[in-house]
């Protein structure tokens, strides 16, 4: 992230209150099973081989059972943590009646579909992650359309393999996708339920966050974490300006203050607009860096954009999907510059970035 040398005020601050979780956070540890509130749960679940460590997913009572509101990773030791963690809530798998997904990445939607076979649970997302969840990657040609998105963005051919999904790669449950469809503002557990869908696309096209309007509480999936910004990298399929998605996401809830935030990663926070002002100066900074690195490398491509960014890890340190991620959010801001007017995306027939406006 780049360094912001404005002052914090304290209204720009947020106050942590999943105490033990930032110290399991820390410790790179998995934090305990937590009754966030009466019949609201959180269930941390192992996110194996990622920085992100784990998977919050949170457990609601309600009267037609309990309800999950994400899954965690598709691995045999997430499985076995969040089969633990709802035993310490007092339930079993078997007896989930509903998955509620956030958004159809696996970390969250991973073992949706077991959780299905285990306990007959409706699984319920919103329609354009369900289409995703459909659709990709049963399209042809898929494997050569994501490489020639790499070579498009200027990456070296030699990094290609390690970068792009093997041809095998396919979305675990997909044929078992959605069984319920949640609109904006759709109450998914019944007209009468606490709990109200607000969708938040960006960080995915039907990212959904969760108010439970009995305890004043939000469930952000990964729209809003406390510490790290959520990656906002667009599909290969098509250009999109999902940094102008998110940043109108972002600006549909500052009006939002709820008690407390329950993010899927990380750890609990109250200060919901603090956090919003947060990231929103964080991509404004992110915006500016990108125009000086492409003023003073004119005619460089999003890779080589991507390398001389400031980043949380250092460039030469980053592989696989980290870099992969990298270099589509670097993606991001290029293109939601292009349309603001300020670059212009020449290709040649790759990625070829110059300025047009600095300011």
């Amino acid at each position: 992230m780049p360094v912001d040398d404005r002052a914090p005020t304290a209204e720009d601050q947020i106050t942590v209150t999943g105490t033990a979780q930032q110290r399991a956070w820390r410790d790179r540890l998995l934090p305990a099973v937590e009754q966030v509130r009466p019949g609201l749960w959180s269930v941390p679940t192992p996110f194996p081989n990622s920085p992100l460590r784990y998977v919050l997913a949170y457990l609601l009572e309600t009267a037609r059972g309990p309800v999950l509101v994400d899954t965690g990773w598709p691995s045999a030791d997430a499985w076995d943590g969040l089969v633990a963690g709802v035993a310490a809530t007092g339930h079993a798998i078997t007896d989930i009646a509903a998955v509620l997904v956030t958004h159809f990445h696996a970390d969250h939607f991973g073992l949706a579909h077991a959780v299905r076979k285990a306990s007959g649970a409706w699984v319920g997302m919103h329609p354009a992650d369900a289409a995703v969840i459909r659709d990709f990657p049963l399209r042809d040609g898929w494997a050569d359309e994501d490489r020639g998105w790499l070579a498009g963005r200027g990456v070296p051919a030699a990094e290609h393999d390690e970068l792009a999904p093997p041809a095998s790669f396919t979305v675990r449950g997909r044929l078992h996708g959605a069984d319920v469809l949640i609109e904006d503002g759709a109450r998914p557990l019944g007209d009468d339920a606490p709990l109200r869908a607000i969708w938040t696309p960006g960080h995915t096209p039907g990212h959904l966050c969760f108010a439970d309007e009995r305890y004043d509480v939000l469930l952000t999936g990964d729209h809003i974490l406390p510490r790290i910004s959520p990656n906002i990298g667009p599909s290969p399929a098509g250009p999109e300006d999902t940094l102008g998605t998110y940043l109108d996401s972002l600006a549909a809830m500052e009006d939002l203050d709820p008690q407390e935030v329950l993010p899927a990663h990380e750890y609990r926070f109250a200060g919901l607009p603090a956090r919003v002002r947060q990231l929103r100066d964080h991509h404004r900074a992110r915006l500016d860096e990108v125009v000086a690195v492409v003023a003073d490398a004119d005619g460089c491509t999003t890779f080589e954009v991507a390398e001389r960014l400031t980043w949380s890890r250092p460039w030469d340190q980053s592989r696989g999907l980290v870099r992969r991620s990298a270099i589509g959010e670097t993606y991001a801001h290029l293109f939601h510059l292009e349309q603001r007017g300020r670059l212009t995306n020449n290709k040649n027939p790759n990625d070829h970035w110059h300025v047009v406006s600095p300011a």
